[in-house]
């Protein structure tokens, strides 16, 4: 089974939603999306809504890409909700004409939260459809109407009212939105778009909707009554390069015909295309980040006993250098190795160079170091013989002389530093 990370295709978290059945809770997502992640080239993990789930979000590492979709009501504290207008009377019709929405699930909206936010630190590639487009609007400090049905047509004519949900006819609803020019949207459609109109219709299943865009964001698309349909981070889009961060408010996967599999549109699925190449994309630059250590160099029999001979002596010099003892005689044939191959090898760094001198794995020419240290053994030798067979009078006068020249030294050197000092002070 292959281990290198280069061959593993690159993971889509996928939060779950969660239904009751049978007086159990089921986790599902929908097959859509699924079938187009792994249709694309990546894998989907899901990530179910389970409490607690959401301290445990680096256990989903790595993670290559995060698609959010269905789900219930965002709960409105975590956006200006207070500002609706709505009376109690109105929140309680809400409750009741969308009752499979209004339930709040803040354990979910903690898990999408956290990952939404986990994509723009880290600028992973974020694709959201329907209320992952809220929680991307909201993660980035945007608000959301608690009902569009209740709080837009109170601002727009009847002319401009747009049904966004119906639940008689969730995959066959379609309503109209423009398409904003020179955006990912309206590449995508540009072959279905007549380019005065620039229109198309779209299939959405949704009761509330982007209020205040937050400020990174750019719209893509509008319906008649002014909702913002779709919405990108021009800054974070190149999916060459692993970039992608965008919210669809519509459902382009379920854009199909009726009884087939064929989409309304060609570019219905180039959403999930072009999030599913930013995802590739984004794990090629990951794993060149984190590219795993090269395997060590298996060396033969022969280069293994040189490489030993080359460590042990710089291992001699090294102890030479930090402990200032002298050189046994002994040790000069291990030492030469090293000095051999200071003096061949013309590929060290500068860097390198410079650590094996402080080593004491000595200079270019090893055999003039060993002069030297001869030389300087030398020296120390003739002279202690010579104070040996001098009196502790002489040695004493001697000690004075080299005490008296020390102070000389030390009072010039003062003047002349204090010389240079004034000097340069005058220039």
């Amino acid at each position: 089974m292959a281990t290198d990370l280069s061959v593993i295709l690159p993971r889509v978290l996928i939060v779950s939603r969660r239904t009751l059945r049978k007086n159990k809770f089921v986790d599902f997502v929908g097959e859509y999306h699924l079938d187009l992640i792994v249709g694309y080239g990546a894998v989907p993990v899901i990530v179910p809504r389970v409490t607690g789930v959401h301290r445990l979000l680096e256990s989903f590492e790595p993670i290559h890409g995060v698609l959010l979709c269905e789900g219930e009501d965002i709960d409105p504290s975590l956006y200006e909700a207070e500002h609706s207008g709505l009376s109690p009377e109105e929140f309680e019709e809400i409750r009741r004409l969308h009752a499979s929405d209004t339930a709040i699930d803040k354990e979910k909206d903690s898990i999408e939260l956290g990952l939404a936010k986990l994509c723009l630190e880290r600028n992973i590639p974020y694709l959201g459809i329907c209320r992952g487009s809220q929680v991307l609007n909201v993660a980035c400090g945007g608000t959301l109407y608690q009902d569009i049905g209740k709080e837009l047509p109170k601002k727009r004519p009847e002319c401009e009212r747009v049904v966004h949900i119906d639940y008689e006819n969730y995959d066959g609803h379609r309503h109209v939105v423009k398409v904003v020019a020179n955006t990912p949207l309206h590449h995508w459609f540009q072959e279905s778009l007549d380019q005065k109109k620039m229109e198309i219709l779209v299939n959405s299943y949704h009761h509330q909707g982007v209020k205040v865009l937050a400020q990174r964001f750019v719209p893509m698309a509008f319906a008649p009554d002014g909702l913002i349909e779709g919405f990108y981070d021009p800054d974070a889009y190149n999916p060459e390069e692993g970039k992608f961060i965008m919210g669809l408010q519509f459902h382009p996967e379920r854009m199909r015909r009726p009884d087939s599999d064929e989409f309304d549109y060609p570019g219905c699925p180039s959403a999930y295309q072009e999030f599913a190449k930013a995802v590739i994309a984004y794990q090629k630059k990951l794993n060149c980040s984190t590219a795993l250590p090269p395997k060590p160099l298996k060396l033969d029999q022969e280069m293994e006993n040189r490489r030993k001979i080359i460590v042990r002596s710089f291992s001699i010099a090294k102890d030479i250098y930090t402990t200032g003892r002298g050189m046994n005689p002994s040790k000069e044939s291990e030492l030469e190795a090293g000095a051999e191959f200071l003096e061949s090898n013309t590929v060290l760094s500068l860097q390198q160079e410079n650590r094996l001198k402080q080593m004491g794995a000595t200079v270019r020419n090893g055999s003039s170091y060993f002069q030297r240290l001869k030389m300087n053994e030398e020296r120390d030798r003739a002279a202690k013989t010579l104070m040996r067979k001098m009196s502790v009078e002489q040695l004493s006068e001697l000690m004075s002389f080299y005490h008296m020249m020390g102070q000389i030294c030390s009072e010039v050197l003062d003047k002349k530093l204090h010389g240079i000092v004034n000097d340069v002070g005058s220039c």
